[in-house]
């Protein structure tokens, strides 16, 4: 594929050998609290309430309208948050979650700017009447509170408006910074009561950003939030970044730079912005990746004209060598338990998908069902595996660990390099245009209906989706 290809091709002229951006300052804690209402319980940081939960009937959430208007305030203030106040921040946080809800395919939510805005008393007291009549379903409410500190208290409720009852209720303290964040908790709270699947919203994404012509492409290193909000450049484009993995953690991020024409691997520590140099060498390196638990790197190297398949600790040392076979064999993506280990290889004529046992023991190849099998990825539920199909054009597809039920998720001319979203539902890669050499991130479920584009200044390729952050 396009970024392999370069990367074995690729060969730097002398760089400087320091290619980092300023720090990018990360915010600061979320806290989870029981909901807070009262001035009382602002003035002396007291909690009141708690968590809520009552079992409703299981409608066909799929068609479920949900009504999300503004979250109310109980006194409009200044926030750094928002130039206007917390009763603007209060729409925002609404929008936020409206877009979370509409883009994962499965819910057709009413956001804000077509809805009333509910008083603060009515957050926990619903108009039943009003909300029937525009036929929602179900009822998200919830409130923004500016603290003496400085941090912001938001609420999030969810409604069932038929049977005129509170689904769940909970609450967060969070930096100014980091108001996106108590909404996509929200949206995620949301999300699991009605799916019954693990969320995904509060999680971010770390991708390639490519500028300039084709023939001399700069390639940086970036991250943004899972909506695409707060992006970041991490490195300053003078060395050429590629394949970024967050480490389980979300403390770090792995990836692969070209400096003084040497490939090297480095862990960027995002808290400190400073980096860890894991490994170098004067023969082509790629594709690292972690392992669940975060003491070990994957990677893979070509020597003589072999490529294979190594393991180093992440904080650098001796690297072990786990296949040996004649060809290329690439990548490497751990199952979640840690126990196996899915690649591709050239072994047996063709591109095809391999799995190992993590030692490197037990090889043996999974695709069988036509075509070419490469860059896959194990998913975070560990029941399937995604990877690039090669038939003609480039697409996602996925299979089962036995490399049985193989489905095709896309139809574009040139998609690649699959990741897992935190919940295992949905999958993201970046397309390339024909003919245009113009490159894009999208997302796709694992239905193979609901496909879009996630935004990004720049062309994009070789996204990694991170984990739920903690």
């Amino acid at each position: 594929m396009r970024f392999i290809l370069f990367a074995l091709a690729f060969l730097a002229a002398p760089l400087a050998a320091q290619d980092l951006g300023a720090p990018v300052p990360e915010g600061g804690e979320v806290v989870t609290t029981g909901t807070v209402a009262s001035d009382e319980a602002q003035a002396d940081g007291q909690d009141e309430g708690g968590l809520t939960f009552t079992v409703t009937d299981e409608s066909d959430w799929q068609d479920l309208g949900i009504a999300i208007p503004g979250f109310a305030t109980d006194r409009d203030q200044a926030t750094p948050a928002n130039s206007q106040g917390t009763a603007a921040l209060g729409r925002e946080l609404a929008r936020v979650i409206t877009a979370d809800l509409r883009n994962n395919g499965l819910f057709k939510p009413v956001g804000p700017d077509s809805l009333p805005q509910p008083s603060f008393p009515q957050i926990t007291s619903p108009n039943w009447g009003s909300w029937s009549g525009r036929g929602a379903e179900m009822l998200v409410h919830g409130y923004v509170r500016g603290r003496s500190d400085g941090r912001l208290v938001v609420g999030c409720y969810l409604y069932d408006v038929a049977l005129q009852d509170e689904l769940l209720r909970e609450g967060w303290v969070v930096p100014p910074a980091d108001w996106r964040r108590a909404a996509h908790k929200c949206a995620d709270l949301i999300y699991s009561r009605l799916t019954g699947e693990s969320p995904f919203f509060d999680s971010r994404i770390a991708y390639i950003a490519e500028t300039g012509p084709k023939d001399r492409r700069v390639k940086r290193l970036a991250i943004m939030d899972s909506d695409g909000a707060n992006h970041r450049f991490l490195t300053l484009g003078s060395a050429t970044a590629l394949t970024p993995r967050y480490s389980p953690d979300y403390k770090r991020l792995l990836y692969l730079s070209y400096v003084d024409g040497n490939p090297r691997i480095y862990v960027y520590d995002i808290g400190t912005g400073r980096q860890v140099l894991v490994t170098q060498s004067s023969n082509p390196t790629f594709a690292p990746r972690w392992s669940p638990d975060g003491r070990y790197i994957l990677y893979s190297m070509a020597v003589a004209g072999n490529t294979d398949i190594y393991r180093v600790p992440a904080g650098g040392g001796r690297s072990v060598r786990l296949t040996d076979t004649p060809g290329i064999d690439v990548g490497g993506s751990y199952s979640p338990d840690g126990s196996q280990i899915v690649f591709e290889s050239d072994r047996s004529g063709s591109q095809q998908c391999y799995v190992m046992n993590a030692d490197g023991t037990g090889q043996r190849r999974l695709s069988f069902f036509g075509g070419r099998c490469a860059t896959p990825e194990w998913s975070p539920r560990g029941d399937q595996i995604a990877f690039t199909r090669i038939a003609g054009d480039f697409n996602i597809a996925v299979m089962s660990p036995a490399g049985r039920n193989m489905r095709v998720l896309t139809k574009g001319w040139q998609d690649e390099a699959p990741t897992w979203a935190p919940n295992g539902r949905i999958i993201q890669f970046f397309r390339t245009e024909r003919n245009s050499g113009r490159s894009a991130l999208w997302q796709v479920d694992l239905t193979g209906r609901n496909e879009r584009r996630l935004p990004t200044p720049v062309d994009a390729s070789d996204p990694a989706w991170g984990p739920l952050l903690p």
